[in-house]
């Protein structure tokens, strides 16, 4: 599980325009650039930020031995989240994200690995 505060991800973008690209991937940063809303984009951000620290944490790794861009959070057909991890392909993954107006939080289950 992973809690981040949108105060924190929409001050990390403003010192860092590039933020963004370190932390998403290519077909993330096409959802990102579609959301309309500076602050709609800061909860996504902030999810998919918190979402991959969840991960990260659920395999015992940590960010830095596994890369944001290893990661990827996408939606199904349904609008519910759906997380691929590279490495993690025979593993069932469940990823939950939810947003408060402060807060972004996600947690990660990994049933079976490689």
């Amino acid at each position: 599980m992973d809690i981040i505060e949108l105060e924190r991800i929409a001050a990390s973008v403003k010192r860092n325009a590039r933020f963004p690209d370190r932390i998403l991937t290519a077909r993330e940063k096409e959802q990102y650039l579609m959301l309309s809303s500076e602050q709609r984009r800061t909860e996504y951000l902030a999810g998919r930020f918190a979402a991959k620290e969840a991960f990260a944490k659920a395999c015992g790794r940590g960010i830095g031995t596994i890369s944001f861009q290893d990661i990827e959070v996408t939606r199904s057909d349904y609008g519910a989240p759906e997380i691929h991890v590279t490495g993690y392909e025979h593993a069932h993954l469940f990823v939950s994200i939810t947003h408060s107006r402060d807060y972004a939080a996600a947690q990660v289950v990994i049933e079976g690995r490689n």
